[in-house]
């Protein structure tokens, strides 16, 4: 979609930096495209973008779906179509796998399928995963478990099993809106009531059940004198002091990773909150209002783009971690919550950082950062606006990169993986908040 070049026009002056940036990132999924094939694209290197891909999808293949049917909106062209509907297809097998992250999988490799029999096929999926994902609901945990098709402990609670689940398992009913009211309400409970520092928006992203029966199948759920027939009140609200956190004495241990400092956790979870907000069974059972406040409240006096996890203040910052924020925050102001212009303002703002420091341009060679964290290279090209400032920041000290790369996404502080990396959730996030505000999306269609 082109803007009419009218400088005289604030409202166009205003949106075409957006336009201009949206371009260019859906343009980088036509080569990320040709690039991997039938794979799915997971992180790519800063300095050739070239991409390390997975077979299957693991957690993120639902933001590859998305990404194809964005730029087929974008497009309306039957080759993008087809590339959707192909990859949507492909993420089938997910649908009753053992895993929380079905929502970021199933409902965001979906969610925006809306044309031709891609869009048939991508509500048949949504359905199945939701009556699955509805079955794996534990009332004796109150939530969807983590569960183990990605390794590592099932009987977890961690944020990002949170964004898309409420949505995906409101596709099963009735019934899979109280099991979302409970899996959201859960979590909140935990992640909000455990103590996590004020500095980190006192969130702990990640529990682990520690009580008998905590593996696979039956025994999973507490016997009944462990307190299994026990459902959460409507009132008092999930949150500290709700008998939902871990001093309910329900057997929930903090995980020691990730930890309370990990910026996708707390991003995760406003994601889920406002998510929840714009839902109006959910928003009426959960009134999970004063948790998006707090959470949001504790990210607006910190930076645009956060650190990776501030257990690691010398590291890697997260664009990832801030392309999802914007997005929820984009979600707040569209739930006109109190403080909504100013959550709107915020998540603007962070767009336009991410596309004037950290969205590669022209491709040519990028001069050397007089610092990690300072310094200033060429403009953004197609992507800034006269009045913009110039690429800089960590993305200034790269050699020759490709267009519409995201960069300085952080994959996992804790163990060095993919730390300036771009990273194709971050690349989707991205999309999703330019093309709110484009108009191309609704905010509350994904």
């Amino acid at each position: 979609m082109s803007v009419p070049a009218r400088d005289n026009d604030e409202a166009v002056r205003d949106t075409a930096w957006a336009e201009a940036a949206l371009d260019a990132v859906l343009a980088r999924v036509a080569v990320t495209r040709a690039e991997v094939g039938d794979r799915f694209p997971l992180y790519a290197d800063p300095a050739t973008g070239r991409w390390t891909t997975t077979r299957r999808g693991s957690w993120t293949g639902g933001f590859w779906a998305g990404l194809l049917w964005l730029r087929a909106r974008r497009t309306g062209a039957a080759d993008d179509l087809a590339a959707a509907v192909a990859r949507t297809r492909a993420l089938a097998p997910w649908a009753e796998a053992d895993t929380a992250t079905r929502g970021l999988i199933v409902w965001y490799g979906t969610a925006l399928a809306d044309r031709g029999a891609g869009a048939a096929e991508a509500a048949e999926l949504r359905e199945r995963a939701a009556r699955s994902c509805l079955a794996a609901f534990d009332p004796g945990l109150g939530l969807v478990p983590w569960g183990d098709a990605l390794g590592g402990d099932r009987a977890q609670a961690r944020t990002d099993g949170l964004p898309g689940m409420l949505q995906l398992l409101a596709c099963a009913g009735p019934d899979g809106v109280t099991a979302a009211v409970g899996h959201l309400g859960r979590h909140l409970g935990l992640c909000l009531g455990g103590g996590g520092g004020e500095a980190d928006g006192g969130v702990r992203p990640a529990w682990r059940y520690g009580g008998a029966g905590s593996g696979r199948g039956v025994g999973l759920n507490p016997a009944p004198d462990a307190g299994s027939g026990w459902q959460p009140c409507e009132e008092p609200g999930p949150g500290p002091g709700s008998g939902l956190g871990p001093d309910a004495g329900s057997g929930w241990q903090a995980c020691a990773e990730p930890g309370p400092g990990w910026a996708r956790g707390r991003a995760w979870l406003l994601l889920a909150v406002a998510d929840a907000l714009l839902h109006p069974e959910a928003a009426r059972r959960l009134r999970p209002g004063p948790a998006a406040r707090r959470i949001a409240d504790g990210l607006l006096g910190g930076p645009l783009v956060p650190l990776a996890d501030t257990a690691h203040p010398a590291g890697s910052l997260d664009t990832s971690a801030a392309a999802i924020t914007a997005v929820a925050l984009l979600k707040l102001a569209r739930a006109e919550v109190p403080d909504a212009e100013r959550y709107g303002a915020r998540g603007v703002a962070v767009l336009r950082r991410l596309t004037t420091a950290h969205l590669s341009g022209a491709g040519g060679p990028v001069p050397a950062a007089p610092g990690p964290r300072a310094g200033a290279g060429p403009r953004t090209a197609g992507v800034v606006p006269p009045a913009a400032p110039r690429l800089g920041g960590r993305a200034a000290d790269r050699g020759v990169v490709p267009d519409g790369m995201l960069l300085d996404g952080c994959y996992d502080a804790a163990r060095g993986t993919a730390m300036r990396h771009e990273l194709i959730w971050g690349d989707f996030f991205l999309a999703l908040g330019l093309a709110a505000l484009t108009g191309s999306v609704g905010i509350d269609e994904v």
